[in-house]
Protein backbone atom coordinates (compact mmCIF):
# COMPACT_ATOMS: atom_id res chain seq x y z
CA UNK A 1 0.00 0.00 0.00
CA UNK A 2 1.16 3.61 -0.98
CA UNK A 3 1.85 5.76 2.00
CA UNK A 4 0.63 8.89 -0.18
CA UNK A 5 -2.57 9.86 -1.50
CA UNK A 6 -2.98 9.56 -5.06
CA UNK A 7 -3.83 13.14 -5.49
CA UNK A 8 -0.41 14.10 -3.98
CA UNK A 9 1.16 12.13 -6.17
CA UNK A 10 -0.38 13.91 -9.57
CA UNK A 11 0.16 17.38 -7.75
CA UNK A 12 3.73 15.99 -8.53
CA UNK A 13 3.20 14.68 -12.03
CA UNK A 14 1.38 17.72 -12.82
CA UNK A 15 4.10 19.96 -11.76
CA UNK A 16 7.08 18.29 -13.05
CA UNK A 17 5.27 17.62 -16.93
CA UNK A 18 5.42 21.64 -16.08
CA UNK A 19 8.94 21.64 -15.86
CA UNK A 20 9.86 19.57 -18.55
CA UNK A 21 8.04 21.38 -21.15
CA UNK A 22 10.08 24.90 -20.70
CA UNK A 23 12.98 25.16 -22.65
CA UNK A 24 16.08 26.49 -21.90
CA UNK A 25 16.43 30.80 -21.63
CA UNK A 26 15.66 32.30 -24.88
CA UNK A 27 19.54 33.60 -26.07
CA UNK A 28 19.43 34.51 -29.36
CA UNK A 29 19.35 38.53 -29.83
CA UNK A 30 16.96 39.85 -32.50
CA UNK A 31 14.53 36.91 -32.24
CA UNK A 32 12.34 38.43 -29.37
CA UNK A 33 9.39 37.62 -31.52
CA UNK A 34 9.83 33.80 -30.91
CA UNK A 35 11.08 34.25 -27.51
CA UNK A 36 7.41 35.57 -26.28
CA UNK A 37 6.07 32.21 -27.72
CA UNK A 38 8.33 29.60 -25.48
CA UNK A 39 8.26 29.09 -22.13
CA UNK A 40 11.71 29.50 -20.59
CA UNK A 41 13.37 27.71 -18.01
CA UNK A 42 15.14 29.60 -15.99
CA UNK A 43 17.45 28.67 -12.50
CA UNK A 44 14.78 31.15 -10.26
CA UNK A 45 11.86 29.05 -11.44
CA UNK A 46 8.64 29.35 -9.45
CA UNK A 47 7.76 25.75 -10.64
CA UNK A 48 10.54 24.27 -10.00
CA UNK A 49 11.07 26.14 -6.37
CA UNK A 50 7.16 25.35 -5.99
CA UNK A 51 7.70 21.57 -6.54
CA UNK A 52 10.88 21.29 -4.70
CA UNK A 53 8.70 22.56 -1.54
CA UNK A 54 6.38 20.31 -1.83
CA UNK A 55 8.82 17.28 -2.04
CA UNK A 56 10.15 18.71 1.03
CA UNK A 57 7.18 19.07 2.90
CA UNK A 58 5.91 15.18 2.24
CA UNK A 59 6.87 13.69 5.74
CA UNK A 60 9.13 10.34 5.88
CA UNK A 61 6.63 7.58 4.85
CA UNK A 62 5.21 9.99 2.17
CA UNK A 63 8.34 10.46 0.51
CA UNK A 64 9.67 6.93 0.64
CA UNK A 65 6.45 5.87 -1.22
CA UNK A 66 7.00 8.57 -3.94
CA UNK A 67 10.43 7.05 -4.69
CA UNK A 68 9.20 4.00 -4.50
CA UNK A 69 6.45 4.70 -6.76
CA UNK A 70 8.74 5.87 -9.48
CA UNK A 71 11.08 3.17 -9.62
CA UNK A 72 7.83 0.70 -10.30
CA UNK A 73 7.46 2.88 -13.13
CA UNK A 74 10.47 2.83 -14.33
CA UNK A 75 10.99 -0.70 -14.41
CA UNK A 76 13.14 -1.32 -11.38
CA UNK A 77 10.85 -3.16 -9.14
CA UNK A 78 7.45 -4.33 -9.98
CA UNK A 79 4.43 -3.57 -8.44
CA UNK A 80 4.24 -6.77 -6.79
CA UNK A 81 7.46 -5.23 -5.21
CA UNK A 82 5.74 -2.83 -3.69
CA UNK A 83 7.03 -3.23 0.30
CA UNK A 84 10.92 -4.27 -0.92
CA UNK A 85 10.91 -1.04 -3.16
CA UNK A 86 9.77 1.22 -0.38
CA UNK A 87 12.58 -0.13 2.54
CA UNK A 88 14.75 0.16 -0.33
CA UNK A 89 13.64 3.70 -0.50
CA UNK A 90 14.14 3.57 3.21
CA UNK A 91 17.77 2.46 3.30
CA UNK A 92 18.65 4.17 0.95
CA UNK A 93 17.55 7.73 1.38
CA UNK A 94 20.41 10.10 1.74
CA UNK A 95 20.24 12.97 -0.26
CA UNK A 96 17.04 15.04 0.08
CA UNK A 97 13.98 13.80 -1.67
CA UNK A 98 13.56 16.20 -3.74
CA UNK A 99 17.21 16.79 -5.27
CA UNK A 100 16.88 13.24 -6.07
CA UNK A 101 13.50 12.90 -7.43
CA UNK A 102 13.75 16.33 -9.61
CA UNK A 103 17.06 15.01 -11.02
CA UNK A 104 15.20 11.89 -12.46
CA UNK A 105 14.61 12.93 -16.10
CA UNK A 106 10.79 11.53 -17.27
CA UNK A 107 9.98 12.03 -13.68
CA UNK A 108 6.41 12.53 -14.34
CA UNK A 109 6.44 9.50 -16.74
CA UNK A 110 7.52 7.01 -13.82
CA UNK A 111 5.44 8.55 -11.37
CA UNK A 112 1.98 7.70 -13.90
CA UNK A 113 3.21 4.26 -14.89
CA UNK A 114 3.94 3.70 -11.49
CA UNK A 115 0.02 4.89 -10.23
CA UNK A 116 -0.89 2.65 -13.50
CA UNK A 117 0.77 -0.71 -12.75
CA UNK A 118 -0.55 -0.36 -9.15
CA UNK A 119 -3.94 0.10 -10.64
CA UNK A 120 -4.75 3.49 -9.36
CA UNK A 121 -6.64 5.79 -12.01
CA UNK A 122 -4.30 8.79 -12.80
CA UNK A 123 -6.80 10.32 -14.30
CA UNK A 124 -9.09 10.20 -11.38
CA UNK A 125 -6.21 11.22 -9.10
CA UNK A 126 -5.35 14.47 -11.27
CA UNK A 127 -9.16 15.70 -10.94
CA UNK A 128 -8.53 17.36 -7.95
CA UNK A 129 -5.41 19.08 -8.82
CA UNK A 130 -6.55 20.41 -12.94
Amino acid sequence: MLDIAPEKVSHVIVRAREIDTKVDAWDEPGDEADAASVLENRGDDATEAELRAFIAGLNVDESVSLVALMWIGRGTFEPDELGQAKETARAERVNPTEDYLLGVPLLADYLEEGLDRLGISVEDAEEGIL
